[in-house]
């Protein structure tokens, strides 16, 4: 009984204490279990693990979020300058280029386009470049390579890239670049960029075709043409005519240096079955190298210790010092040691642990964006009172993209370049309201969109000069979509009055291809039956699945179909080839997934591409512009807006939509944050010490019963 009378207190003074030495210890949502000692350490997230880390076949946001950081190609993107301008990254200049006849002689000045033949672009790196430590460099005390013949029973007990031993590293020579061109012909890769590179680089194509059936070991020794290394720091591409896009080319990652030796590791049989492959640990010259990469926790990067060494930038823009985006200036790069990518699934943990100051950045999800952004009365955005109040700071910018609603111009009913079908499209394009989508179904980020080009890229025109006339007027100083009394004359001069089809007497029919099949995508689908209603036209949607969707428009038996594209470098040529008849899907298997086709669309265009930027270009590009918006091949659709959150610990924020490689300019104030995680996570025990207290009253009886039956027992 007296043991009965101990254990009592006991277990009230454990339900009191063990709670309290835990606060003690730790915060107790904390999601990060490790010390951070005395790193400056970035947490971001990630939703999907990238499926490709090989420079020759990644080709998507998510996989360059990685690779950007860890691959070195020879230019790069100014971080602050606009327009956005290349500047040298391994390279110790700016390429020379060279001109080009028939016959590979130099062409004297002045130059005429006609006669450039082929241009070579010499290239010259900076000495002294080292690869990160890896294994594929490792060398015994022979100078023999440590792991590129491993056998079967050395394979066994690995599990991941850290299990080696010994790393190594190595200069980066002008062999590397060339050799990862020769990589990118390689036909079992499967390079994203293979077939348009064939057009230009010098024997890209007959290369390939020679190594279809060799391994890849072929690749160092046999030459190719259009790369070749001139000395131990130079090296040459030569491409065909004249194609001044092709230096945007250079700053992206497939044109990063490789070293043969990663393929000669990574292709030894057994390694790949155990995940050890260049597609889940990259070997660069950047900032950083992948330290861990687990898809179903986390990916981190590490400061790369043989990093060759870069400052941040001394100049900007006008307004950037008031800003403090030069406050770094001149300092050694990267700022941060570590980058922690974990995986999160669900939107509302993470913008939750966001709001605890345990990520550093966060997008804004629909399901937080009023708690997040509220709309002033002239249209603009900005942060709320609670936003504000924890310091954190909104960055926006209209992303270099654009979303269309395509017409098949090869379809019998809505394509063509008859009056008839042009003004059919043209009344769907003031019928369907972007705005509204915009308002409905993005939190109003994203911007309609006048033209083929977005904000950003040279030639696009602003205000009442970029209008499309067609679909917009221009009142009270901004652009306003025309009445649907216009559309609906527009659709009568077409021959379909209240959209009734004369031949069926019937709602005119108009088929819609789209792979939004879940019940998510029923409301937005919805609201496109609502807009071509407006006219009486019925709209049916099919969806499918993204293959046989992709073989719908390869073939031309989609009718109308929505796409987008995002930049591949800040040209307009990137955008207008969208429209140029040779690109057509269904004819030459190209990007023209309308199949437009318009000769003076095509001759300006031609005249316009290879054009370096001036007055002349930039008055072809309006004249394409204005071709474009008279046919109406697409309608055009919005340019994304980007709301991005950051906290006041994130230093040098500033949007760059053509930069892979951002994070080494990013700067983290980890005392500011220490001081504020602590702050906004201060455990609340009021709730748990009033449930205790509860239990102890609901006891008390039991007690009380328990000592009186004690006591006459006694």
């Amino acid at each position: 009984m007296q043991a009965y009378k101990a254990l009592l207190p006991l277990c009230v003074s454990l339900i009191i204490l063990v709670p309290h030495r835990a606060w003690t210890a730790t915060t107790l949502n904390n999601p990060y279990t490790e010390d951070e000692g005395n790193l400056s350490v970035l947490y971001e997230s990630f939703t999907e693990r990238p499926k490709h880390l090989e420079p020759a076949a990644a080709y998507t946001s998510n996989e360059y979020a990685i690779i950007g950081q860890i691959y070195e190609p020879p230019f790069q993107y100014h971080y602050l300058k606009r327009p956005y301008q290349l500047v040298p990254l391994t390279a110790t200049k700016m390429p020379d280029i060279q001109y080009l006849n028939a016959k590979g002689e130099p062409l004297g000045q002045p130059v005429k386009d006609s006669d450039i033949a082929f241009t070579d672009y010499i290239i010259n790196i900076k000495p002294n470049i080292a690869y990160q430590p890896h294994p594929a460099l490792a060398k015994n005390a022979a100078g023999d390579y440590a792991y590129h013949q491993l056998s079967p029973a050395q394979i066994q007990p690995l599990h991941t890239l850290a299990n080696f031993k010994d790393t190594g590293s190595r200069e980066l020579t002008a062999d590397d670049y060339v050799y990862q061109i020769k990589r990118l012909a390689y036909p079992k890769l499967q390079s994203p960029i293979a077939e348009l590179m064939k057009n230009y680089i010098v024997g890209f194509d007959e290369f390939a075709k020679q190594l279809a059936n060799q391994p890849k070991t072929a690749l160092k020794t046999q030459p190719l043409t259009g790369a070749q290394a001139v000395d131990r720091y130079t090296y040459r591409v030569r491409i065909k005519g004249k194609y001044p896009q092709f230096i945007f080319w250079l700053a992206m990652p497939f044109f990063a240096p490789m070293p043969w030796e990663a393929d000669a590791f990574y292709d030894q049989a057994g390694l790949a079955d155990k995940n050890i492959a260049l597609d889940w640990f990259p070997i660069g010259t950047g900032a950083y190298l992948l330290a861990e990469n687990n898809p179903n926790r986390r990916m981190i990067l590490l400061k790369n210790p043989l990093f060759h060494g870069e400052v941040y930038p001394s100049e900007g823009e006008a307004d950037d010092i008031a800003k403090g985006l030069l406050t770094d200036a001149g300092k050694p790069l990267p700022f941060i040691d570590k980058v922690v990518f974990m995986l999160e699934k669900e939107t509302i943990p993470y913008w939750t642990k966001f709001l605890q100051g345990y990520y550093d950045l966060s997008g804004i999800a629909s399901d937080s964006f009023d708690q997040a952004i509220q709309f002033t009365g002239s249209g603009g955005a900005r942060l709320t009172e609670t936003m504000q109040e924890k310091g954190i700071q909104l960055q926006t910018a209209v992303t270099t993209s654009t979303y269309y609603l395509g017409f098949n111009m090869q379809d019998a009913v809505i394509g063509g370049n008859s009056d008839t079908t042009r003004k059919l499209r043209q009344a769907i394009a003031i019928a369907v309201d972007i705005e509204e989508y915009i308002a409905i179904f993005m939190n109003g980020r994203g911007v309609a969109a006048q033209g083929v080009l977005p904000p950003g890229i040279y030639g696009f025109a602003d205000d009442k000069e970029g209008i499309n006339r067609h679909v917009y007027d221009w009142k009270d100083g901004k652009a306003q979509r025309k009445n649907i009394a216009e559309a609906k004359q527009l659709i009568t001069e077409a021959g379909y009055e209240n959209g009734i089809d004369p031949k069926t007497k019937e709602p005119m029919i108009l088929y819609f291809d789209t792979t939004a099949v879940n019940v998510d995508d029923k409301p937005r689908m919805n609201w496109y039956r609502k807009q071509f209603e407006k006219l009486g036209i019925k709209l049916v949607v099919r969806a499918t699945d993204f293959n046989r969707f992709q073989e719908k428009l390869r073939i031309g038996n989609a009718q109308l179909f929505f796409l987008g594209w995002n930049a591949d470098y800040p040209d307009p040529e990137n955008f207008l080839f969208l429209l140029y008849g040779p690109h057509s899907k269904v004819t030459f298997s190209g990007e023209n997934s309308s199949n437009y086709q318009n000769p003076e669309f095509d001759r300006l265009f031609e005249q316009m591409r290879n054009m370096d930027n001036g007055e002349q270009r930039y008055q072809l590009i309006q004249q394409l512009q204005d071709i474009a918006r008279h046919d109406a091949p697409w309608l055009f659709g919005f340019h994304p807006k980007s709301f991005s959150l950051f906290h006041s610990w994130y230093k040098n924020i500033k949007p760059n939509l053509m930069a892979n490689n951002q994070l080494k300019y990013t700067r983290i104030d980890t005392a500011l944050r220490t001081e504020k995680r602590q702050e906004w996570n201060q455990p609340i025990v009021w709730p748990l010490l009033l449930g205790v207290a509860g239990l102890g009253l609901m006891l008390m009886p039991a007690v009380k019963a328990y000592r009186h039956r004690a006591h006459k027992t006694g």
